[in-house]
Protein backbone atom coordinates (compact mmCIF):
# COMPACT_ATOMS: atom_id res chain seq x y z
CA UNK A 1 0.00 0.00 0.00
CA UNK A 2 1.09 3.45 -0.68
CA UNK A 3 1.40 6.19 2.09
CA UNK A 4 -0.71 8.92 2.41
CA UNK A 5 2.53 11.06 1.28
CA UNK A 6 2.89 9.06 -1.80
CA UNK A 7 -0.31 8.95 -2.65
CA UNK A 8 -0.41 12.65 -2.73
CA UNK A 9 2.59 13.06 -4.05
CA UNK A 10 1.28 11.27 -7.23
CA UNK A 11 -1.63 13.56 -7.02
CA UNK A 12 0.15 16.41 -7.21
CA UNK A 13 3.62 15.44 -9.14
CA UNK A 14 2.24 12.71 -11.76
CA UNK A 15 4.88 9.91 -10.51
CA UNK A 16 6.62 7.82 -7.92
CA UNK A 17 9.98 6.92 -7.97
CA UNK A 18 10.30 3.37 -6.85
CA UNK A 19 13.99 2.97 -5.61
CA UNK A 20 15.11 -0.85 -5.80
CA UNK A 21 12.50 -1.70 -8.27
CA UNK A 22 13.81 -4.78 -9.28
CA UNK A 23 17.68 -6.15 -8.80
CA UNK A 24 20.56 -4.37 -9.92
CA UNK A 25 21.79 -8.43 -11.24
CA UNK A 26 18.55 -8.77 -13.46
CA UNK A 27 19.93 -5.17 -15.04
CA UNK A 28 23.10 -6.06 -15.33
CA UNK A 29 21.49 -9.72 -17.12
CA UNK A 30 19.39 -7.54 -19.21
CA UNK A 31 21.83 -5.00 -20.25
CA UNK A 32 24.64 -7.68 -21.76
CA UNK A 33 21.69 -8.27 -23.91
CA UNK A 34 21.14 -5.00 -25.18
CA UNK A 35 25.22 -4.50 -25.74
CA UNK A 36 24.97 -7.43 -28.10
CA UNK A 37 21.93 -6.10 -29.94
CA UNK A 38 23.30 -2.76 -30.32
CA UNK A 39 26.57 -4.05 -32.24
CA UNK A 40 28.28 -1.90 -30.01
CA UNK A 41 31.35 -2.86 -27.66
CA UNK A 42 30.74 -2.05 -23.73
CA UNK A 43 34.90 -1.46 -23.70
CA UNK A 44 35.43 0.67 -26.58
CA UNK A 45 33.96 3.65 -27.45
CA UNK A 46 35.02 4.64 -30.73
CA UNK A 47 32.60 1.72 -32.03
CA UNK A 48 29.48 4.05 -30.16
CA UNK A 49 29.07 6.18 -33.62
CA UNK A 50 25.05 6.76 -33.12
CA UNK A 51 23.98 8.73 -30.41
CA UNK A 52 21.23 7.23 -30.12
CA UNK A 53 20.13 3.19 -30.93
CA UNK A 54 16.36 2.19 -30.43
CA UNK A 55 16.00 -1.07 -29.42
CA UNK A 56 12.36 -2.89 -29.36
CA UNK A 57 10.42 -5.09 -27.23
CA UNK A 58 12.07 -8.07 -24.81
CA UNK A 59 10.68 -11.34 -24.03
CA UNK A 60 13.97 -12.30 -22.12
CA UNK A 61 13.53 -13.76 -18.87
CA UNK A 62 15.19 -10.90 -17.27
CA UNK A 63 13.25 -8.66 -18.50
CA UNK A 64 10.17 -10.57 -17.60
CA UNK A 65 11.48 -11.13 -14.03
CA UNK A 66 12.20 -7.20 -13.90
CA UNK A 67 8.44 -6.04 -14.54
CA UNK A 68 7.09 -9.21 -12.22
CA UNK A 69 9.26 -7.92 -9.44
CA UNK A 70 6.39 -8.41 -6.58
CA UNK A 71 7.25 -4.20 -5.12
CA UNK A 72 6.59 -3.24 -8.31
CA UNK A 73 3.20 -5.53 -8.98
CA UNK A 74 2.24 -4.35 -5.06
CA UNK A 75 2.43 -0.46 -6.50
CA UNK A 76 0.95 -1.27 -10.20
CA UNK A 77 -2.47 -2.18 -7.72
CA UNK A 78 -1.84 0.72 -5.52
CA UNK A 79 -1.70 3.44 -8.90
CA UNK A 80 -3.46 1.54 -11.05
CA UNK A 81 -6.17 -0.48 -9.19
CA UNK A 82 -6.16 -4.62 -8.25
CA UNK A 83 -7.28 -6.37 -10.90
CA UNK A 84 -7.43 -3.27 -13.63
CA UNK A 85 -3.90 -3.97 -15.03
CA UNK A 86 -1.95 -6.27 -17.15
CA UNK A 87 1.01 -8.10 -16.25
CA UNK A 88 4.02 -7.51 -18.80
CA UNK A 89 5.43 -9.97 -20.82
CA UNK A 90 8.09 -7.99 -22.38
CA UNK A 91 9.71 -4.58 -21.74
CA UNK A 92 11.01 -2.18 -24.29
CA UNK A 93 11.12 0.23 -26.00
CA UNK A 94 15.25 1.05 -25.15
CA UNK A 95 16.22 4.04 -26.54
CA UNK A 96 19.84 3.53 -25.76
CA UNK A 97 21.65 6.92 -25.58
CA UNK A 98 25.36 7.20 -26.24
CA UNK A 99 27.69 9.73 -25.28
CA UNK A 100 27.40 12.45 -28.25
CA UNK A 101 27.87 16.29 -29.43
CA UNK A 102 25.00 15.04 -32.11
CA UNK A 103 21.51 16.07 -31.99
CA UNK A 104 19.51 12.55 -31.87
CA UNK A 105 16.92 14.40 -32.93
CA UNK A 106 13.95 13.12 -30.71
CA UNK A 107 14.05 15.13 -27.68
CA UNK A 108 10.67 17.17 -28.03
CA UNK A 109 8.40 17.41 -25.30
CA UNK A 110 4.80 14.88 -25.53
CA UNK A 111 3.23 13.09 -24.02
CA UNK A 112 3.12 8.81 -24.32
CA UNK A 113 -0.51 8.32 -27.01
CA UNK A 114 -1.68 5.33 -27.21
CA UNK A 115 -4.37 4.76 -29.82
CA UNK A 116 -4.74 5.48 -33.34
CA UNK A 117 -1.52 3.89 -34.16
CA UNK A 118 -2.61 2.81 -36.86
CA UNK A 119 -1.95 6.09 -38.78
CA UNK A 120 1.41 5.82 -40.57
CA UNK A 121 2.06 9.46 -39.30
CA UNK A 122 2.97 9.60 -35.45
CA UNK A 123 2.02 13.13 -35.06
CA UNK A 124 -1.40 12.16 -35.76
CA UNK A 125 -1.19 9.40 -33.18
CA UNK A 126 -4.17 10.28 -29.59
CA UNK A 127 -4.91 10.15 -26.35
CA UNK A 128 -7.80 10.72 -24.58
CA UNK A 129 -8.76 11.59 -21.48
CA UNK A 130 -9.80 8.24 -20.55
CA UNK A 131 -6.46 7.58 -20.85
CA UNK A 132 -7.43 4.93 -23.62
CA UNK A 133 -4.89 2.03 -24.00
CA UNK A 134 -2.79 2.97 -21.02
CA UNK A 135 -2.68 2.84 -17.44
CA UNK A 136 0.55 4.15 -16.84
CA UNK A 137 3.34 5.33 -18.46
CA UNK A 138 6.80 3.66 -16.66
CA UNK A 139 10.26 4.10 -16.86
CA UNK A 140 12.97 1.46 -16.26
CA UNK A 141 16.39 1.92 -15.78
CA UNK A 142 18.83 -0.94 -16.55
CA UNK A 143 21.91 1.20 -16.23
CA UNK A 144 22.95 3.93 -13.41
CA UNK A 145 21.52 7.32 -14.84
CA UNK A 146 22.96 10.17 -13.20
CA UNK A 147 22.18 13.91 -14.32
CA UNK A 148 24.46 14.13 -16.99
CA UNK A 149 23.49 10.74 -18.65
CA UNK A 150 20.39 12.02 -20.72
CA UNK A 151 17.37 11.52 -18.04
CA UNK A 152 14.15 11.79 -19.02
CA UNK A 153 13.00 15.48 -18.02
CA UNK A 154 9.60 15.50 -16.49
CA UNK A 155 7.49 18.64 -16.38
CA UNK A 156 6.71 18.33 -12.71
CA UNK A 157 2.56 18.47 -12.23
CA UNK A 158 1.89 18.85 -16.07
CA UNK A 159 -0.61 15.41 -15.93
CA UNK A 160 -3.51 17.59 -14.38
CA UNK A 161 -3.39 20.53 -16.77
CA UNK A 162 -3.13 18.00 -19.88
CA UNK A 163 -6.33 16.00 -18.15
CA UNK A 164 -8.31 19.83 -18.52
CA UNK A 165 -6.79 19.99 -22.13
CA UNK A 166 -7.96 16.56 -23.16
CA UNK A 167 -11.63 16.45 -21.36
CA UNK A 168 -13.38 18.78 -23.86
CA UNK A 169 -12.45 16.20 -26.79
CA UNK A 170 -13.93 13.54 -25.35
CA UNK A 171 -13.59 9.68 -26.23
CA UNK A 172 -11.80 11.21 -29.93
CA UNK A 173 -8.95 12.84 -27.89
CA UNK A 174 -6.29 14.56 -29.54
CA UNK A 175 -3.19 13.92 -31.62
CA UNK A 176 -0.06 14.56 -30.58
CA UNK A 177 0.43 16.96 -33.51
CA UNK A 178 -2.92 19.17 -31.37
CA UNK A 179 -1.88 18.48 -27.91
CA UNK A 180 1.91 20.24 -29.00
CA UNK A 181 -0.11 23.03 -30.72
CA UNK A 182 -1.60 23.73 -27.75
CA UNK A 183 1.73 24.28 -25.49
CA UNK A 184 0.91 20.31 -23.78
CA UNK A 185 -1.54 22.21 -21.63
CA UNK A 186 0.46 25.57 -21.28
CA UNK A 187 2.97 23.70 -19.17
CA UNK A 188 6.33 25.45 -20.64
CA UNK A 189 6.97 27.38 -17.67
CA UNK A 190 6.26 23.90 -15.26
CA UNK A 191 9.32 23.09 -13.17
CA UNK A 192 11.12 20.02 -14.33
CA UNK A 193 12.50 16.69 -12.67
CA UNK A 194 15.07 14.40 -13.76
CA UNK A 195 14.84 10.77 -13.80
CA UNK A 196 18.08 9.29 -12.59
CA UNK A 197 19.01 6.69 -10.00
CA UNK A 198 20.92 3.30 -9.94
CA UNK A 199 20.43 0.33 -11.87
CA UNK A 200 16.91 -1.09 -11.09
CA UNK A 201 14.92 2.09 -10.08
CA UNK A 202 12.03 2.89 -11.60
CA UNK A 203 9.35 5.98 -12.23
CA UNK A 204 5.42 5.08 -12.24
CA UNK A 205 4.02 7.77 -14.02
CA UNK A 206 0.90 8.76 -14.59
CA UNK A 207 -0.48 8.59 -18.64
CA UNK A 208 -1.04 12.37 -19.35
CA UNK A 209 2.81 13.48 -17.63
CA UNK A 210 4.50 15.83 -19.92
CA UNK A 211 8.21 14.25 -20.55
CA UNK A 212 10.90 14.60 -23.24
CA UNK A 213 14.43 12.94 -24.27
CA UNK A 214 17.76 15.01 -23.83
CA UNK A 215 21.03 14.67 -24.80
CA UNK A 216 24.05 12.96 -23.57
CA UNK A 217 26.47 14.57 -21.87
CA UNK A 218 28.32 11.97 -19.80
CA UNK A 219 30.48 9.06 -20.24
CA UNK A 220 28.49 5.37 -20.23
CA UNK A 221 26.21 5.02 -22.18
CA UNK A 222 21.93 4.73 -20.85
CA UNK A 223 20.02 1.93 -20.90
CA UNK A 224 16.48 2.71 -20.26
CA UNK A 225 12.88 1.34 -21.47
CA UNK A 226 9.80 3.06 -21.36
CA UNK A 227 6.88 0.62 -21.64
CA UNK A 228 3.43 0.90 -20.94
CA UNK A 229 1.53 -0.87 -18.22
CA UNK A 230 -1.63 -1.91 -20.31
CA UNK A 231 -5.18 -1.56 -18.75
CA UNK A 232 -7.01 -5.06 -18.05
CA UNK A 233 -10.30 -3.00 -18.20
CA UNK A 234 -11.01 0.43 -19.16
CA UNK A 235 -10.26 3.46 -17.01
CA UNK A 236 -13.48 4.87 -15.53
CA UNK A 237 -13.94 8.62 -13.83
CA UNK A 238 -17.34 7.79 -12.71
CA UNK A 239 -17.63 4.18 -10.64
CA UNK A 240 -20.72 3.85 -9.31
CA UNK A 241 -18.82 2.97 -5.87
CA UNK A 242 -16.36 5.58 -6.06
CA UNK A 243 -13.79 3.19 -6.06
CA UNK A 244 -11.09 5.41 -8.29
CA UNK A 245 -7.69 3.99 -8.50
CA UNK A 246 -4.62 6.93 -8.41
CA UNK A 247 -4.36 7.47 -11.75
CA UNK A 248 -8.27 8.04 -12.45
CA UNK A 249 -8.32 9.94 -9.22
CA UNK A 250 -5.71 12.31 -10.18
CA UNK A 251 -8.01 12.93 -13.94
CA UNK A 252 -11.17 13.68 -11.70
CA UNK A 253 -9.08 16.29 -9.12
CA UNK A 254 -7.94 17.54 -12.27
CA UNK A 255 -11.21 18.35 -13.80
CA UNK A 256 -13.47 19.18 -10.68
CA UNK A 257 -10.39 22.20 -10.25
CA UNK A 258 -9.00 20.73 -7.01
CA UNK A 259 -5.49 20.46 -7.99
Amino acid sequence: MLTRDQTEGFYRDGFLRIDHGFPSEIADEARAILWRDTGCAPDDPDTWIRPVIRLGMYHDAPFREAAASPLLRETFDALAGPGRWLQPGAIGTFPVRFPSDEDPGDTGWHIDVSFGTENPDFMEWRANVFSRGRALLMLFLFSDVGPDDAPTRIRVGSHLPMARMLAPAGEAGLTLREMAAGGFGGTEDYPEALATGAAGTVYLCHPFLVHSAQSHRGTQPRFMAQPPLLPATPLSLDRANGDHSPVEQAIRLALSGAA
